[in-house]
């Protein structure tokens, strides 16, 4: 009884900067897909946003040391989940990334960024008050490497990278020592030039993604298409916007995927400078209040979740703005509670029960 009376220590405020960015996400997809085929996204997107309601709140009554005890038997789940994606996946668009069953198609990859964060922070907290030393690290290095070597074999880098920040996060707040760091940084620098030059560093496309990054006129109606219509998108976008369903570049379906990897270039062209201010002010309040509850969470297991949580979700922010703007290579991260899909909206609301948990535990004896 006394878990069930601890719901008026819920971050009630946090929740409600949650739903009024999916709401704006539900409008912006239904303006986005009114013209193509894939009118009718919204009505999913509420679905899934329904289920994560319901699921946030039932994780919330799960004491998140349970959690933590299981851990390592949820990591192991998550193996075999990515190994029965490489044996048995489905292929999609030339990636094999999910587990198809009866028309429901299971994404692992984006679970598995719970998974780790969890791991994460009971290894670390298993070694709290001891000097990190290099076999440390690399335990720490090797139970995220492994998982995102599964994930970039699929292909899919854009999700094996949102798994680097859980391990940046859980290093730093492990208590890694800045020399430690400068060497590391060195060795990422001479393998990163080693693979550079001998040319076998990344497939194809995502050359070609990485050239257009850095050359979008070298080909334009190729390879630098996305980030072109992307810019035209923001920029046409003005002061004030065009308005909800009068983007040029989104209703005339010059925009592509306007309502999952681009979506913030469609809100932009119809809200423009002021709406897209707006909803970055919104993430900055929600990774404001998550920091607040890492500070007083009752233990540091409970510290190093939520900014494990914090870490990716600012990670996929940055990433898939920075995209959006021509800042970034286009990589496929969704933009958290904005752009569609359920995978990602669904762990996104699972992260924030267990953040609900660890403040609604300060308050139980």
């Amino acid at each position: 009884m006394q878990r069930f009376s601890s719901y008026r220590d819920f971050d009630w405020v946090l929740l409600g900067f949650v739903l009024l960015l999916s709401l704006i996400s539900v409008l912006e997809i239904k303006s986005a897909t009114l013209h193509t085929k894939f009118h009718g996204f919204d009505h999913k997107q509420v679905g899934f946003l329904a289920a994560g309601l319901v699921l946030m709140f039932l994780i919330s009554l799960i004491d998140y040391h349970r959690l933590l005890d299981i851990a390592h038997w949820a990591y192991g789940v998550g193996m075999v989940s990515l190994l029965t994606v490489a044996l048995f996946g489905t292929r999609v668009l030339g990636g094999k990334r999910w587990i198809g069953f009866h028309g429901v198609h299971f994404q692992p990859s984006e679970w598995i960024k719970l998974v780790l964060i969890l791991a994460v922070a009971r290894y670390f907290w298993g070694l709290a008050g001891k000097e990190l030393t290099w076999a440390d690290i690399g335990k720490a290095a090797a139970m995220v490497m492994v998982p995102m070597a599964f994930v970039l074999k699929q292909p899919d880098l854009g999700t094996a990278l949102t798994y680097m920040p859980i391990l940046i996060c859980g290093l730093f707040l492990g208590g890694i020592r800045l020399r430690q760091v400068a060497i590391i940084l060195l060795g990422i620098g001479l393998v990163a030039g080693i693979a550079w030059k001998s040319g076998k560093h990344l497939k194809p496309y995502q050359q070609a993604r990485i050239d257009a990054f850095l050359n979008p006129d070298s080909d334009p109606r190729g390879s630098g298409y996305q980030i072109r219509q992307s810019l035209i998108a923001v920029g046409s976008g003005g002061v004030w916007g065009k308005g909800a369903n009068k983007g040029t570049q989104t209703q005339g379906d010059f925009l592509p995927i306007p309502y999952t990897d681009f979506i913030f270039a469609a809100f932009c062209e119809e809200h423009g400078f002021v709406g897209a201010i707006g909803v970055l002010l919104l993430y900055f309040l929600i990774l404001i209040r998550l920091i607040q509850n890492a500070q007083t969470a009752a233990d540091l297991p409970g510290s190093f979740i939520i900014m494990g949580v914090v870490a990716v979700i600012t990670f996929q922010i940055a990433v898939n703005v920075g995209m959006v703007v021509g800042l970034m290579p286009v990589t496929g991260i969704p933009l958290p509670l904005l752009s569609y899909g359920g995978s990602s909206v669904l762990f996104t609301f699972l992260a924030l029960g267990i953040v609900m948990n660890i403040r609604m535990s300060r308050f139980v004896n």
